[in-house]
This record gives C-alpha cells, sequence and structure tokens, in this order.
C-alpha cells in the first residue's frame, strides 16, 4: 500500500485535473449552445435548397446545361475531410479520419495507387493524419477562427472551380453530422456532381418553364445552393466537435470523481493502519519499562 504522502499528492493532481475537465465541459456547453443554434438556423434553408438543386439538376444536366452535374468517372477524386483543430473530444477526430481512410483505400484504391486522389484537410487533426501516410494533402486550418459563411464560401468556391475546371471528377465530404450533445453521426456524401434523387415517378420528361433563364439559374442560384450545402457541413461538424468534446469531459469529470472517492478510502485505510502501528509501538514501549 502506498504511503500517506503518496495519496496525498495523487488526490492533488485528480482534483486539479478534475476543476480543468468541469471548466472545460462547461466551455464546451456555451459554445455548443452557440453552433447548435447556428445548424439548427440553416438546415431548413439548405434543406429546401437542395430540393430545388436536385429538380433543377434532373432537368439541366440532360441537356449539358450543368457543368456542375457532369459525370467525368472516376479519374481524379478529393476527399474534403472536416474535423477539428483540437483534441479532448472523444473518438471525433479519429472516427472521421478512419471513415475517410477507409474510403481513400476501399472506394477510391484506384486513384491512390495512380497518385489520383487528394485531400482537403479542414482541421488540424486531419492535416496531421493523412500527411503521415503521405496523402496529397492540402490545409485550411484557420477556418474556425472566423467560422461564417464569408469565410467558408471562397474555400467552397475553389472546389467548385477545381471541379468545373476538370482537376476533379468526384469531390466526397467527409465529416460528422450532428444530432445532439451526445450523438453525432459519421457521414460521407458526394458534393459534386450533383447527385439527382431517386424518385419513384420518373420526371425526365417532363418539360420545365425556367424563371429567370437557365444561364441565369447555373450561373447564381446553383453555386449559392452548393455553397449553402458545404457551409452547412462544416457547422454540423463544429456543433458535433462541442457536443463531443463536453461529452468527454462530462465523463473524464465523473471518472476523476470515483478516482477521488477510491483515493480517499485508501487514504483512510493507510492512515488507520499507521495509527494503529503507533498505538501498538506505544503500548509495546511501555510494556517493555514496566517489565
Amino acid at each position: 500500500m502506498a504511503n500517506l504522502k503518496e495519496i496525498r499528492t495523487r488526490m492533488a493532481s485528480v482534483k486539479t485535473t478534475r476543476q480543468v475537465t468541469s471548466a472545460m465541459k462547461m466551455v464546451s456547453a456555451a459554445k455548443l449552445r452557440k453552433a447548435q443554434e447556428a445548424i439548427i438556423r440553416i438546415r431548413p434553408y439548405a434543406g429546401k435548397l437542395h430540393d430545388i438543386l436536385s429538380n433543377l439538376s434532373e432537368s439541366l444536366s440532360s441537356m449539358e446545361d450543368n457543368p456542375y452535374a457532369i459525370d467525368r468517372g472516376y479519374n481524379r477524386v478529393l476527399l474534403v475531410v472536416i474535423n477539428s483543430n483540437r483534441g479532448l473530444c472523444g473518438g471525433f477526430n479519429a472516427n472521421v479520419n478512419k471513415k475517410a481512410l477507409q474510403l481513400a483505400h476501399h472506394e477510391f484504391g484506384e486513384q491512390l495507387k495512380g497518385g489520383d486522389l487528394d485531400v482537403l484537410a479542414i482541421g488540424k487533426s486531419a492535416f496531421d493524419f493523412f500527411t503521415r501516410r503521405d496523402f496529397s494533402v492540402k490545409n485550411e486550418n484557420d477556418l474556425y477562427d472566423n467560422l461564417d459563411f464569408d469565410h467558408v464560401s471562397p474555400i467552397a468556391k475553389s472546389v467548385m472551380k477545381a471541379f468545373t475546371d476538370g482537376m476533379y471528377d468526384k469531390v466526397y465530404l467527409v465529416y460528422n453530422q450532428f444530432k445532439n450533445a451526445a450523438t453525432q453521426i459519421l457521414t460521407s456524401e458526394q458534393f459534386l456532381p450533383i447527385v439527382q434523387e431517386e424518385n419513384e415517378e420518373s420526371n425526365s420528361n417532363i418539360d420545365y418553364l425556367f424563371e429567370p433563364s437557365k444561364e441565369e439559374i447555373v450561373k447564381e442560384l446553383i453555386p449559392k445552393s452548393l455553397k449553402i450545402q458545404f457551409y452547412r457541413a462544416i457547422l454540423d461538424s463544429n456543433a458535433a466537435e462541442h457536443g463531443a468534446r463536453m461529452t468527454a469531459m462530462h465523463k473524464a469529470t465523473d471518472n476523476a470523481t470515483d478516482l477521488l472517492k477510491e483515493l480517499k478510502l485508501h487514504y483512510n485505510k493507510a492512515r488507520q493502519t499507521s495509527i494503529t502501528g503507533e498505538i501498538l509501538e506505544i503500548v509495546s514501549g511501555a510494556e517493555a519499562l514496566n517489565g
């Protein structure tokens, strides 16, 4: 059994750790509230734009009027991996990285071997993970310092331009979708080309009337909708990160509390043993003097 000094030192260390994890939990809870409000506000708008985009794409792509819906196969692929710059959030970062790595090896193994697969890392964790594995990685780590549409829009625009210029044939997003503070849904979805919704009744024979013109729709509405979808994915990941960190710090605080109770029990036992030993020494000494 450890001596009293060692147990007191460890108890002090656990108390300090518990204070830190408790403070981080409260900070994450405050950030989560703000991030959750942001994603809840944008989801209805992004969902409606996605529906409009799918309906437009069904008509425009058939006439090759939509450069964002052209399917050129799988020659060049870009994986946009979205996680965080910081740790202490459980398996949040590791799950996204593993999902993206699995997608690269299983879905795009030929492109990976041929050097035709690139990674756009939004978050330091993804950048470090794929750099260590010798992927071709582009980095966007400063995005979370000012997370708003004005800062996300240029990144989405550059990804869209790379697709329309033929630099990439497929663009996939890999991220954690926010469900609640304790649950994140690991998601991988095709960003480009635009995926048409599968309907039971085909609308391919419907002759759409466009207002404004097709050219204006392709130039204004579709790029804006794609930017919103990209922004929504990052907001989802940001809210999921704070939820995962709050949950992880809550569990760490509970574990520290349980460990502190065990250490107090060991301390009391060790202290009782020490006191008993001292009493026995005093009694033995007294008996020796009397004898």
